[in-house]
């Protein structure tokens, strides 16, 4: 349904990691190579970076195809970051929302991709909505499937739980809600990297000064590392953890 891809390391153009690179992001956007699920990812897309010294990321996001706007070439050339997380969209519900709809999503420090869909949306996810508050429900972003497991995914994170639980324990809910659903989550700080496969590809690229996670390599190196289905995967500088993911109740 969508292909994304974060990033950490020293600062670099954002265009070395989604533009320039022979399978980049620009490129997965019409010939993905490993997406399981739709073939084009032309309704929407973004990226979100951090400013050194500045822990709340900025975000360009447009509701048309990556390819389609002339200006991304010129910004991701110039604009240089320690780390990002950017995506293209193939929705769920095309048109809904138009930009607003647009990974990456933002809170504070963090920034959130969903690769995948719910089936049944929204009734199937409806009990899972009840348990947020009023507020939180009332500025949801967009009304979309992603908008409202971002919505799930940041009250577990404001509560206190690390960023590795909160995916899992989203993953897990609407898992047992909406059976079917694939729900590769992509969720970044600026200093780590958290992500999950659940019906979709995911790959990890560890350098010596980089940790780069993304739904499909960017190029041919072969230290690219598939990452398991139902998996959690934490990256940092020090290292990528992998650990399984529970199947929800029966």
């Amino acid at each position: 349904m969508c292909r994304h891809i974060a990033s950490l390391g020293p600062p670099a153009a954002l265009g070395e990691l989604l533009t320039v690179p022979a399978n980049g992001l620009l490129r997965q956007s019409w010939a993905p190579r490993h997406q399981r699920h739709g073939t084009v990812n032309a309704d929407g897309f973004g990226v979100g970076w951090y400013a050194e010294g500045d822990p709340v990321p900025a975000r360009y996001r447009r509701a048309g195809p990556i390819w389609a706007d002339l200006s991304f070439a010129d910004l991701t050339r110039v604009v240089r970051s320690r780390a990002l997380l950017a995506a293209v969209r193939d929705a769920t519900v095309p048109g809904a929302d138009g930009e607003a709809a647009a990974a990456p999503f933002a809170a504070g420090p963090w920034l959130f991709s969903h690769n995948g869909s719910v089936p049944g949306w929204p009734g199937s996810l409806a009990p899972l909505a009840a348990t947020l508050p009023a507020a939180e429900l009332l500025t949801l972003e967009a009304r979309s499937d992603t908008a409202l497991l971002w919505a799930l995914v940041l009250h577990r994170l404001r509560r206190g739980d690390e960023p590795g639980r909160a995916l899992a324990d989203t993953v897990r809910e609407a898992a047992e809600a909406a059976p079917g659903s694939r729900l590769n989550f992509l969720l970044t700080d600026g200093a780590t990297i958290a992500a999950t496969t659940w019906g979709d590809s995911l790959w990890s690229l560890a350098e010596p000064d980089r940790c780069t996670v993304a739904s499909e390599p960017y190029d041919d190196d072969p230290r690219w590392r598939e990452v398991p289905d139902r998996t959690l995967l934490v990256a940092t500088a020090a290292g990528v953890l992998l650990s399984p993911l529970k199947e929800p109740s029966l």
